[in-house]
């Protein structure tokens, strides 16, 4: 996947349904990505790097897209993908996956069960064993990688604000985040919001 070329905007919505895999020494965990964010660089008042801040923690943000940016926020991981060229600090968050194989660990590492495992960025690192030893590192290259072939398609993307972005002006309202229709395990869905399998992807009966 092209991490450099496409408008960070497009790269949110094609990682959509990619399975993201994560090998530690004890356990093979993969989901499908099912939510993301898009962050535009400097111009965006709710990124990081808003304004070209650049400091030790926002190195990942200014490095080729595909490196790896993780950042904590209330003792939890975030992880992000860098995307551009160098110095050109843009990147997407992952926000939530659907879990696929380690599930079981997961549910341990996570200490819940269900969506609650992974509907979130600050649960599927912790279900995913995702630590910021990973920050700075290219994705594909390593523990933690993509596997295109076997990923699945979304019947519908969804296109809203992002979540927790008060008083950033326009920015607050801005559609950046994106998510699989239907997919229980998108943050904060509604119950009367979730599809059959069959209708959140494409070719699955």
């Amino acid at each position: 996947m092209d991490f450099i070329h496409s408008s960070t905007e497009d790269i949110a919505k094609n990682l959509l349904g990619k399975l993201l895999i994560h090998k530690t020494s004890s356990c093979i965990y993969s989901g499908y990505i099912v939510e993301t964010e898009a962050y535009l660089g400097i111009d965006d008042m709710a990124c990081h790097s808003y304004g070209g801040k650049n400091t030790p923690r926002l190195q990942s943000m200014y490095k080729i897209g595909g490196t790896i940016y993780i950042y904590t926020m209330h003792t939890h991981h975030m992880l992000n993908i860098v995307t551009k060229g160098q110095n050109d600090p843009q990147a997407v968050l992952i926000r939530a996956i659907e879990p696929a194989e380690g599930l079981e660990q997961m549910a341990a590492n996570r200490k819940q069960s269900g969506i609650l495992i992974s509907n979130g960025p600050g649960k599927l690192t912790k279900a995913m064993a995702i630590t910021k030893g990973l920050d700075g590192r290219m994705i594909n290259e390593g523990a933690l990688y993509m596997d295109e072939e076997n990923s699945k398609i979304p019947n519908e993307i969804m296109t809203t604000p992002r979540i927790g972005i008060p008083n950033k002006g326009d920015w607050t309202l801005s559609p950046l985040r994106y998510y699989v229709k239907g997919s229980p395990f998108v943050s904060g869905l509604a119950k009367k919001e979730v599809l059959p399998t069959s209708k959140i992807w494409k070719n699955i009966i």
